[in-house]
């Protein structure tokens, strides 16, 4: 899947191979407290953006129901906000497989497959 067809909203570049989310280094090997990622200001800025747009979501949510807004059209604000957030997470997963992962395991640490799953597990939930 190219990051493409993560693309939702014309206005946020998707994050492609070249502006993947996590670059090189993205892992030490002193354990998960001290990996973290390092993303291009781009795509930061992308996920960032993301994210407001989702947080401004949310209010709008609570703020429907203190006003108590028909459930239906509650719902489907529910739905939009958690799709948004699948979205995030799809770009973050896409960044994450082309870099710290294929490094990990040019790097021989094959581990990062069952640490993957398990967070694929708990994606699709």
């Amino acid at each position: 899947m190219s990051s493409k067809e993560y693309q939702d909203d014309a206005a946020i570049p998707a994050i492609t191979a070249e502006g993947a989310a996590c670059g090189a280094d993205c892992h030490t090997s002193s354990g998960n407290s001290d990996r973290h990622s390092h993303h291009s200001d781009k795509v930061k800025n992308n996920l960032i953006s993301r994210l407001n747009r989702i947080e401004g979501q949310i209010r709008g949510v609570k703020g429907m129901i203190e006003k108590d807004t028909y459930c239906d059209d509650v719902l489907n604000q529910i739905a939009a906000a958690q799709s948004a957030l699948n979205s995030v997470g799809k770009l973050l997963l896409e960044g994450h497989l082309k870099s710290c992962v294929m490094e990990r395991i040019q790097e021989g640490d094959t581990d990062v497959i069952d640490e993957l799953l398990i967070t694929v597990n708990k994606l699709m939930k």
